[in-house]
């Protein structure tokens, strides 16, 4: 069976409506997956495709979907149904016409709703991706310990893997030691974040109702969705205005956000190689004279 015909018959057996289409139609995605829609002209979808050792991701990334959504904060594509065919793993979401522009306010404001629903603990009930590489997660009552071991510790120990030591392994050892330092009067709330949220991840419908994909859920610091979303060219001004005063950020975040974005920059060090590599020495060394 090809990998379209998997893909319309498993639209047919999760809708119960027979799913006409025979192909699918590349369409613009991200750097890991292909990207498809498929329609039979009274229906569309959109199909994410990948090696056949994927699935897995694809069922966590649906998995988020519905845990945000659940959430009622902000509007994410609804996953219908994953499967495997062809050699290929797929993951098929509704299909949202999305624009760069929008409500950057109602974002922000629905992003401070998302993480103000209580939360018992930081973690996640089972490991998932951040882009390709795994995301180490299990639960936590104790933030610090789990940035250090799941976040920083694991992307230092990939870097290491990787060819990459010098001052960023020294370096990385010693910002490890001493976290502490960030936190002083600072106790975060665990809060459900997106965990991958750059510009990218986002767009809006055309009544500008803001839209969020491409999760890498966990409950953790709100500040690390903040912060994310300054990497890489940044939101709307109104989104950061409409964020704030629904909840007003501590003023510890200016220092933090560059340890929260480490993790991100040392993954795309780990990801695509040697540009990363200097930035996230470069911001390392930054945070340790912070401390000094």
């Amino acid at each position: 069976m090809t990998l379209a015909a998997a893909v319309a018959e498993a639209i047919g057996a999760a809708t119960g409506t027979p799913f006409a289409a025979t192909m699918l139609s590349p369409v613009g995605g991200g750097d890991i997956n292909q990207a498809f829609g498929m329609s039979d002209g009274a229906r569309r979808y959109f199909v994410k495709a990948n090696r056949a050792q994927c699935l897995p991701m694809f069922e966590a990334e649906a998995a988020a979907l519905r845990a945000l959504a659940a959430a009622q904060g902000v509007r994410v594509p609804q996953p219908l149904c994953t499967g495997a065919a062809a050699g290929q793993a797929f993951l098929v979401l509704e299909y949202l016409d999305l624009h760069g522009s929008g409500d950057a306010a109602r974002l922000g404001e629905r992003l401070a709703q998302q993480h103000r629903v209580p939360q018992p603990r930081f973690g996640w009930a089972h490991d998932n991706w951040i882009g390709s590489t795994p995301q180490r997660n299990g639960w936590a009552r104790d933030w610090i310990a789990f940035w250090r071991d799941g976040r920083l510790g694991y992307q230092l120990e990939l870097a290491a893997q990787n060819g990459y030591g010098g001052a960023l392994q020294r370096d990385g050892e010693r910002l490890l030691a001493c976290l502490d330092a960030f936190f002083d009067g600072y106790a975060p709330a665990p809060s459900l974040l997106h965990g991958d949220l750059w510009g990218g991840n986002h767009g809006y419908l055309a009544d500008g109702t803001p839209v969020i994909f491409d999760p890498a859920i966990y409950v953790g610091d709100r500040e690390c969705d903040l912060a994310m979303s300054e990497l890489f060219g940044g939101f709307a001004a109104d989104f950061y205005a409409a964020y704030r005063a629904a909840w007003p950020l501590d003023p510890g975040y200016a220092a933090r956000k560059t340890l929260y974005n480490l993790y991100h920059i040392l993954n795309h060090a780990n990801l695509f190689g040697s540009g990363y590599v200097a930035q996230a020495a470069r911001m390392t060394a930054q945070l340790l004279a912070q401390i000094r």
